[in-house]
């Protein structure tokens, strides 16, 4: 029992916990006007906890179809690896990389490091200038996580989940993908609202497992009565 315990509030803290301190994360992306005069202790510290945080919310995903087989819960899996691979190599590049350079461009002069910073600021494949209207990675990653979010919800509404957290579970995975951003609203839209289906989807699983369990245990009570 101690150990069901256990389990279950480590699947509350992945589940719900990951993508919700991800959203929050993402509240206090700032902006780059001008990536030379960005606040970039805060734009490090969040492209920094990103890192780690989309990992753990794709994988909260595919734990929500841990029990499931077959073909839709198996691209839940491979595209929310998709998802999460990408965005990690984006994120690395396009904030963590930039983000060093405009640190060093602070301490010796922001006009020998512009070149640099604009190297990867707009790089077809990791970039995320304005001028550069689609980075490869981005879409990516975009697109497999709403493929990933689809995927899932299907599989679990076809293992008896309701319509709401579903419907939730599945519209999230667009946040990023139609604000093309994951700051503010696309990223703490998108993985607030996978937080939310994901605890509603464990309450609902909690719940029905303790309903058959009771019903056994009264079952049971009632074949013992005289």
């Amino acid at each position: 029992m101690y150990i069901f315990r256990i389990q279950r509030v480590s699947e509350v803290i992945l589940i719900v916990g990951a993508p919700l301190l991800l959203a929050v994360v993402e509240l206090f992306h700032p902006y780059p006007h001008d990536l030379l005069y960005v606040d970039v202790d805060t734009w490090l510290l969040v492209h920094y906890a990103q890192i780690p945080l989309f990992a753990l919310s794709a994988l909260a995903i595919v734990t929500l179809v841990r029990d499931r087989t077959g073909i839709v819960a198996t691209l839940s899996r491979i595209a929310m690896f998709v998802f999460a691979v990408s965005y990690i190599a984006f994120d690395t590049a396009a904030g963590v990389v930039t983000g060093i350079l405009v640190k060093s461009a602070r301490t010796s002069g922001p006009d020998a490091w512009r070149a640099a910073i604009d190297a990867v600021w707009t790089h077809p494949i990791v970039g995320g200038s304005p001028l550069v209207p689609a980075p490869f990675l981005a879409v990516l990653g975009a697109i497999a996580l709403s493929v990933g979010a689809v995927a899932a919800a299907f599989s679990l509404k076809r293992a008896g989940s309701s319509w709401a957290p579903v419907v939730l579970l599945a519209l999230s995975g667009f946040g990023i993908g139609i604000f093309k951003t994951h700051a503010w609203p696309g990223g703490p839209l998108t993985f607030a609202g996978l937080a939310v289906a994901g605890g509603w989807l464990l309450w609902e699983r909690n719940h029905d497992a303790k309903a058959l369990i009771d019903r056994a245990t009264g079952r049971e009570a009632a074949g013992d009565a005289p």
